[in-house]
């Protein structure tokens, strides 16, 4: 064949196969989505969300009223002491937490930022990931109350022997970390588990112990290789280990009805606006990158989404012992942040600020 030929073929084969591409993955995301199609009109769907609501209540169990009387309780107290609005820390309340496979079809995702503050260079893994899960939204449930109130669960030492489960039980948003038990601790951190947030070292290969059958699994993805990750768990496909501080497990019984993963823009806000930590690290230099943790980032994703924001299980022992525990649970001590890729003080001071505006109200005395 001549060099003639084969450039006429290339120009016609190239777009032809991007086309492909494209509709492979669109086919996923149009399937997915049809069944939507045919449930009436936007306000129809409202309705029938109302009139749904409405029969949950009258058939509600006593506990499920008592959390809903503590709710607004909790509501009507913050409405009457300051509005959200007068708070002196600025967010953007932005309600739409997780990434949606449209942000790639139908608008194009900008991002000159990388993983873990954009998603530059991870689009291809981003699109064929989100076209195999089923939902980008928060329940139906949790997105028509009228006011939100969130409970953010750390894993920190301090929540250890403070006997507050049943009240973290009571809100309509618990958030937890990682993979911090439940099973055998509910007397301190309760058994409530709305949504976790977790990255694929942190992943427990068998979420349904620790979780609640309906519990949102939110990956916050750190680098590129944490969303591959996610793609071969979800299409089954060959596991490449490379690229990780510690082996994520090869197994992973996550629902993928289930899964979300978070928008990188709120880890990059909670880095830049909450913690004032530089994006970028000065190359050819041997500084470490300093990244929020999980914690810091939860409590920042509750300040966009919920309406009161109480937290628990943060804070770090004041003692300078390097073998004082770090968790309500297992073996990792002090010694274990050392060399961390977090900035502790900076946290401390932003967890400060939060609490000296009122944006959050510690449920146990902390350091």
């Amino acid at each position: 064949m001549s060099l003639k030929n084969t450039k006429t073929w290339s120009r016609v084969l190239v777009p032809v196969l991007l086309l492909c591409c494209v509709s492979y993955y669109y086919s996923h995301f149009f399937l997915q989505r049809s069944g939507a199609q045919h449930d009436g009109t936007p306000r129809e769907r409202r309705e029938r969300d109302r009139h749904q609501l409405r029969e949950r209540r009258k058939t509600a169990k006593p506990e499920q009223n008592s959390e809903r009387a503590f709710s607004k309780a909790l509501c009507d107290s913050w409405n009457i002491s300051q509005k959200w609005e007068r708070l002196n820390f600025n967010v953007s309340r932005n309600a739409q937490l997780f990434l949606k496979l449209e942000d790639f079809f139908w608008r194009r995702y900008l991002s000159t930022l990388a993983l873990p503050y954009g998603v530059k260079g991870s689009e291809l893994f981003l699109m064929k990931a989100l076209a195999a899960m089923a939902s980008y939204d928060m329940p139906e449930t949790i997105k028509h109350l009228p006011c939100k109130t969130c409970m953010v669960v750390g894993n920190g030492f301090a929540i250890k022997n403070t006997s507050l489960g049943s009240a973290i039980n009571k809100y309509d948003i618990v958030i937890r970390l990682n993979d911090a038990p439940v099973r055998g601790y509910e007397a301190d951190v309760g058994n409530k588990t709305t949504m976790r947030l977790f990255y694929p070292e942190s992943a427990s290969y068998n979420p349904s112990i620790h979780n609640d059958p309906d519990t949102l699994m939110v990956l916050v993805p750190f680098k590129q290789q944490d969303v591959r990750w996610l793609k071969e768990i979800l299409y089954n496909e060959k596991r490449i280990r490379k690229g990780f501080w510690k082996p994520p497990p090869e197994i992973w019984l996550g629902k993928t009805s289930h899964i979300r993963i978070l928008d990188p823009y709120f880890l990059q806000q909670t880095a830049s606006r909450l913690l004032r930590l530089p994006l970028n690290t000065p190359p050819k230099t041997n500084q470490i990158p300093a990244h929020p943790t999980t914690g810091i980032l939860a409590i920042y994703v509750a300040l966009n989404y919920c309406d009161v924001i109480h937290i628990a299980g943060f804070g770090y022992p004041e003692s300078k012992d390097l073998k004082h525990p770090i968790h309500y649970y297992g073996y990792d001590t002090m010694k274990s942040m050392k060399n961390s890729y977090h900035n502790l003080s900076h946290e401390v001071k932003a967890l400060k600020r939060l609490e000296d505006s009122g944006a959050v109200v510690y449920l146990h005395p902390h350091s």
